[in-house]
């Protein structure tokens, strides 16, 4: 069976947003679903781009859509686990924005590595835009480069 592979940027890390796993999380294998990951993955990067004072329906002026995403799921998780949800942003080419996720559970271990690439919409021209200065400057500043 082909997997897919997901390098997970540590450099680029820009914000660490703990959670716990909700029993509304779970599946039949009484684990963490894969419906539910999204759902954590959308409100890490949401709190991540929030502090940077970037939130995702105003990044520079244009709100962001999801293009596509990956998961690999690594380990189990399970009610009540505590976990970390690491967001890793390199820096931006052309119109796309690329943002990884890794969550963690107490051990430090890997749950699952999430890559979601990002477009800013004009929504008046319905074209992607590419990526503002200013967000560029936020994610240099949160990585420290």
């Amino acid at each position: 069976m082909e997997r897919v592979t997901l390098e997970f940027p540590e450099a680029m890390i820009v914000h660490r947003h703990p959670l716990s796993v909700r029993i509304t999380d779970m599946n039949y294998g009484r684990h963490l679903a894969h419906d539910a990951v999204v759902t954590l993955l959308a409100e890490a990067r949401a709190q991540a781009f929030a502090a940077l004072s970037c939130p995702e329906w105003d990044m520079g002026g244009y709100p962001s859509v999801v293009a596509d995403l990956s998961v690999t799921f690594q380990r189990e998780a399970r009610f009540p686990d505590a976990l970390v949800i690491e967001t890793a942003v390199p820096d931006p080419e052309g119109k796309a924005l690329v943002v990884y996720h890794r969550i963690l559970n107490h051990r430090q271990e890997p749950v699952a590595t999430a890559r979601v690439t990002l477009l800013l919409i004009d929504t008046t021209a319905r074209k992607p835009v590419a990526i503002p200065s200013e967000l560029t400057r936020a994610l240099d500043a949160a990585r420290g480069d």
